[in-house]
């Protein structure tokens, strides 16, 4: 019987370290902690200090030692390869050990940085782990990311080795990632000592005898390497965030914590038991591929999917339900652009009926606001719970969820659910007056954070304390904006610079875009503000339609220009959209709504490091142009 999630929450935020010393007792520690929480150094708060583990034991050994070694840890599916391989605990275990051997033999020690620059193989998570079994601090860039970002961060964090692939594939486009670290080692300052690189059959990379090592190279003459016994503060990895400034932020995770609290959501917030197959539909590069592709579910037992491919096109709109089918996976966990991609594709579901998907129980969206005309749609064709949650880089794992391993609450449409337990959030105006339910303003976590949340950036204290801390004292800022119901239901609408203010009304884009969603023949949307001399700020939206649309378009536009005049008023004065073929997304699914802003009024922008295809901007330029935005910028502007 689940337990109701208000004793839990409750009791969370009452006596946190009771909380949490219970959820560590279920894991491995060479050396048991001094305090759970240390509280001494505001708001540098520390989980578990004076204890001793190591997150590559708990996440492979562990399980091999407790007898279930023979158990599938990994299955990795490659549509775009035609691979796939299945590897036990144990083999797993095998394999990570000799390679972080090899990084040993290589000079690497414990508190060494090396930058992992891989496509979605398996060799990616085995870098990961190998470090982590070594006490080397891992980080992640995504496979492809342009060169020149690829050398901020290597000047940022002067990895010692830096671990890579001949190449990536991306539908039948095939990426040459080797040419891509060559030139932005070349633009570094900070030069690695070594490079090694997993040569693919579709693009054999052209080695610097100086520097490179093939991945076989590497492992001749290494020895299996042990665990090395960690500090639960120690860092485990640094992971890139893009900053306001230009200069990405290198959040910092750490050992004990983080295995704490990975472990505990994996069985009270997606309701996973040790030995189901999980699969999180997204990249080692992001957040969401760290904590559930890679440590979530191995720390947890369970079997996790390494899928190098996409949701349309790999070969079909189908690939996600061949996968969930072939390898019974009991939770989907993916992006909302992933099924809005898919719905455009095939609106009335006719693939998901060609698999058998009686052993898929719930499918969680994250990464943005799933919109509730998507969440409908997918809870009809795939007849599970369907669970937006909240969560960011930043925090590593849910905000805000309907918690499935808890007593879940019922389904709101446009709400990310209850604060997940431990998370203590509140709703704040600019004078941080706590404001009362359904009114929007700026959401805050009450400090201390809980374990598995970022411990600072990476050799930039001060930045985080004012990226983070300062705005609100005592509270995490988030710099996301919403509204908490009575019931504690907390809507997410949109980031705080995605506020528009129209005529003194502070309005979400978020709202808008979830009327623009429930036109029928849209796929997706996005709105933003632009500058207008009476209002200040007037909304702009832009559709994305559904495959096969033949209805005029400009009747679309005048429909949902009346659906937000209808259901948000005409405070919002919405009166004109564009339909576009694709709107500009980063790589993990983000669309790039500030830079679409900047455009249209003529700000000057830089090309966002993250987008997917640069491409879509002169589209939405041209777009722009055509209804009179995107020109010389007005001189009364």
């Amino acid at each position: 019987m689940l337990l109701p999630y208000n004793t839990v929450y409750q009791r969370s935020i009452e006596n946190p370290e009771e909380f949490w010393g219970e959820a560590a007792e279920k894991l491995h520690w060479f050396k048991k902690w001094n305090s759970v929480l240390d509280t001494t150094n505001p708001p540098f708060f520390r989980w578990f200090a004076g204890g001793v583990t190591n997150t590559c034991y708990n996440a492979l050994d562990r399980h091999v030692d407790e007898g279930r070694g023979n158990e599938t840890a990994i299955i990795y599916d490659s549509p775009v390869t035609n691979q796939k391989q299945r590897y036990t605990f144990r083999e797993f275990r095998d394999i990570v050990s000799l390679f972080a051997g090899a990084l040993q033999s290589r000079g690497v020690r414990k508190g060494d940085r090396v930058i992992i620059y891989m496509p979605m193989i398996p060799e990616a998570v085995v870098a990961m782990l190998a470090c982590a079994r070594i006490g080397a601090i891992h980080s992640v860039v995504f496979g492809g990311f342009a060169s020149h970002e690829l050398a901020v961060r290597i000047d940022d964090c002067k990895p010692k080795v830096i671990i890579s692939a001949s190449c990536g594939i991306e539908h039948s486009k095939i990426i040459d990632y080797k040419r891509l670290l060559d030139f932005a080692i070349e633009l570094a300052h900070f030069k690695p000592e070594i490079c090694i690189i997993k040569q693919r059959e579709q693009l054999k990379a052209e080695l610097n005898e100086d520097r490179d090592l093939t991945w076989q190279q590497s492992l001749l003459g290494a020895e299996p390497a042990q665990c090395v016994p960690m500090e639960a503060t120690d860092p485990l990895y640094i992971l890139y965030t893009s900053g306001t400034t230009g200069q990405p932020k290198g959040i910092v995770r750490d050992n004990g914590g983080h295995m704490v609290a990975l472990k505990w959501s994996m069985e009270h917030v997606y309701n996973v038991k040790p030995g189901e197959v999980f699969w999180a539909a997204s990249d080692v590069g992001w957040v969401v591929g760290h904590s559930y592709i890679v440590y979530a579910p191995l720390l947890h037992g369970c079997t996790s999917i390494i899928f190098e491919g996409k949701p349309v096109g790999t070969p079909d709109p189908g690939t996600f339900w061949r996968i969930v089918s072939e390898y019974n996976v009991s939770v989907l966990f993916t992006a909302p652009t992933a099924f809005r991609a898919i719905k455009k594709e095939d609106p009335n579901g006719l693939f998901i009926k060609n698999y058998d998907l009686s052993g898929f129980r719930t499918l969680f969206l994250a990464g943005e606001r799933a919109d509730p005309d998507t969440v409908k749609w997918a809870e009809q064709k795939l007849s599970v719970p369907v669970v937006d949650h909240w969560w960011q880089t930043e925090t590593g794992w849910a905000i805000a969820a309907n918690c499935q391993g808890i007593e879940p609450g019922p389904t709101k449409y446009g709400s990310a659910s209850r604060a997940v337990p431990v998370y203590n959030v509140k709703v704040v105006n600019q004078e941080m007056e706590e404001l009362s339910p359904g009114q929007m303003g700026d959401i805050v976590v009450k400090l201390p954070l809980p374990p598995g949340t970022m411990l600072s950036l990476w050799k930039a204290d001060n930045r985080f304390v004012e990226s983070y801390m300062t705005r609100y004292p005592g509270y995490y800022q988030t710099s996301d904006a919403g509204f908490i119901e009575e019931d504690g239901y907390i809507h997410i609408m949109s980031r705080t610079d995605d506020i528009i203010n129209v005529a003194g009304h502070r309005l979400s884009t978020g709202s808008i875009e979830a009327e623009l969603c429930e036109h029928p023949d849209v796929a997706e949307s996005a709105v933003i503000g632009v500058a207008d001399d009476l209002k200040g700020e007037v909304p702009l939206g832009f559709l994305v339609l559904k495959s096969g649309v033949d209805t005029p378009h400009s009747q679309i536009i005048k429909h949902v220009v009346e659906y937000v005049r209808e259901n948000i008023g005409p405070v919002a004065s919405f009166k004109n959209a564009i339909i576009v073929d694709r709107l500009p997304k980063t790589r993990s699914g983000k669309t790039l709504r500030a830079t679409m802003r900047k455009i249209a009024n003529c700000d000057e922008y830089v090309m966002p490091a993250t987008i997917d295809d640069p491409a879509i901007l002169d589209e939405i330029k041209i777009a722009l142009q055509t209804i009179g935005y995107a020109k010389q910028k007005k001189q009364n502007r």
